[in-house]
């Protein structure tokens, strides 16, 4: 097989591994001591691995002789297992050449990390033979990663600009896909980032992804899988160094990560072929959305007045979002697939709780946003519709629950009432208490991320709730339907 992805893709079904080892030796005191540290852990752990990545670092920092031990570890790598040389390269021209040399002729790695700041010309080297890839940073793991990487560049005018991208490493992933004629380019995307996995794997569903920050870094393995596996389970790499490195047992620390991989790939296989039947199941990020929106106490049961008079044995208050900013993303990117499939110009979110929400999904897509003010402005420009728009445009109204319509009418005759056009409503839960047949009514449509029953069948099934407070609600919607 002449592409380096596809070398990495059989290697990852033939041991059924997804657990990238990696070499960084970081207290060792001497090249001599780096080598024979990375080369007993390629001993011990080769049959595991479904590659291997030193960090060259870790060997140059010991001048020439760093780099001897760098191309003796290279070279002890069994055939067959690909190894990915973390080096973070970006340089044009001459210099681009002479790095790919050193990197895959040299050296003899079967791939490389390299950064994207210079732009395709920087690359378009070490992407010339499909047999050597490249992982392009995107959304690193580090905390500082936000200062250049989440910048918004929502610029209708970039070449390769898509709705969906209004972020720089967005962008970078929409560009990637584009980059990638020879099939040989896949993505850095921290762990500690679900939700940028979650988005990248939107904007290049097919790319494989090297998703470091597991172990010492912080990074939840389980958020990572869910968001970033591809529809076959495959396509996410998990690179692991410092645990299994300092395990007195590295072959166990191995076998102990891939089993708990190839558990959660069941899992994601299972809920897409099954995702949504009955309720009880659930694709695996909304599973957590729904898990998440219930441990942070933004859905209680009880017995609770509505704004519209009925008496609930459920109250969703998705105002306390606004105190969870990770699940306030997490939500935020469950609206964006819906969104996609409908046009648009803008985005009109309901004051208050769509407020927060509707940020979130402006700021992970790139679309602008407005609303409606609650009250009128009695001073400066006495405005009724906060933010940019021109009569005739388009906007969706986002909130966060619908349950009879009676606050999307009110919103709606505001925006309309400016010039502004509304075919549809998105919100997170429908309560199914009759805002979709309201709605159908009079011209508009409902899409909802979750109904109540499927949340309430889900978080029975997963003994999150009591059988008699999910009889409760089902109750409920029978008698409001």
């Amino acid at each position: 097989m002449d592409n380096f992805f596809g070398r990495l893709e059989q290697r990852a079904r033939d041991i059924d591994s997804l657990v990238c080892v990696g070499l960084d030796p970081h207290g060792a005191a001497s090249a001599e001591a780096a080598r024979d540290e990375c080369l007993a852990l390629i001993r011990a752990t080769h049959t595991l691995a479904a590659a291997f990545k030193p960090n060259s670092a870790f060997f140059e920092r010991f001048g020439a002789s760093g780099w001897q031990a760098l191309q003796d570890v290279i070279a002890a790598v069994p055939a067959g297992i690909p190894v990915v040389l973390d080096a973070k390269r970006g340089d044009i021209a001459s210099t681009a050449q002479a790095y790919r040399q050193a990197v895959f002729e040299t050296l003899g790695a079967d791939a490389v990390t390299l950064s994207p700041y210079l732009g395709f010309d920087s690359l378009a080297p070490f992407l010339e033979d499909p047999a050597h890839g490249v992982f392009l940073l995107c959304k690193t793991s580090n905390p500082g990663s936000a200062d250049l990487q989440d910048i918004p560049v929502c610029n209708a005018g970039m070449p390769g600009w898509e709705q969906g991208a209004g972020l720089l490493y967005q962008q970078v992933a929409v560009l990637a896909r584009g980059w990638n004629s020879n099939g040989n380019l896949g993505l850095v995307v921290g762990a500690t980032h679900p939700e940028a996995l979650a988005s990248v794997r939107r904007l290049a569903p097919d790319v494989w992804i090297l998703a470091p920050g597991v172990g010492a870094q912080g990074g939840d393995l389980t958020s990572a899988l869910q968001a970033g596996l591809r529809a076959d389970a495959l396509g996410l790499l998990v690179p692991v160094s410092r645990s299994i490195a300092r395990s007195q047992d590295p072959a166990q620390a191995v076998e102990a990560l891939r089993v708990e991989i190839n558990r959660i790939r069941r899992a994601h296989l299972a809920e897409r072929q099954d995702s949504q039947t009955g309720g009880e199941r659930l694709a695996a990020p909304l599973a957590a959305l729904a898990d998440g929106l219930l441990q942070s106490g933004c859905v209680r049961f009880g017995d609770f007045t509505l704004k519209s008079g009925m008496h609930s044995p459920i109250y969703l208050d998705l105002r306390l979002l606004a105190s969870h900013p990770g699940l306030l993303a997490r939500v935020g990117a469950a609206y964006i697939p819906l969104l996609r499939e409908l046009k648009f110009d803008r985005l009109a979110a309901l004051p208050y709780a769509a407020l927060p929400i509707t940020t979130a999904i402006a700021l992970q897509s790139g679309w602008p946003m407005l609303y409606p003010r609650k009250e009128s402005k009695a001073y400066g420009t006495r405005a009724e519709i906060e933010g940019e728009y021109k009569p005739g445009e388009q906007v969706v109204v986002i909130d966060d629950l619908a349950t009879t319509g009676g606050s999307k009418f009110e919103a709606i005759e505001k925006l309309t009432a400016a010039g502004l056009r509304v075919q549809d409503v998105v919100v997170l839960v429908d309560r199914q208490s009759g805002a979709a047949q309201a709605l159908s009514e009079a011209g508009y449509r409902l899409h909802a991320v979750f109904s109540l029953t499927d949340l309430v069948a889900y978080w029975e099934s997963q003994g999150s709730i009591t059988a008699g407070q999910a009889q409760a609600v089902r109750q409920f919607l029978a008698a409001a339907g």
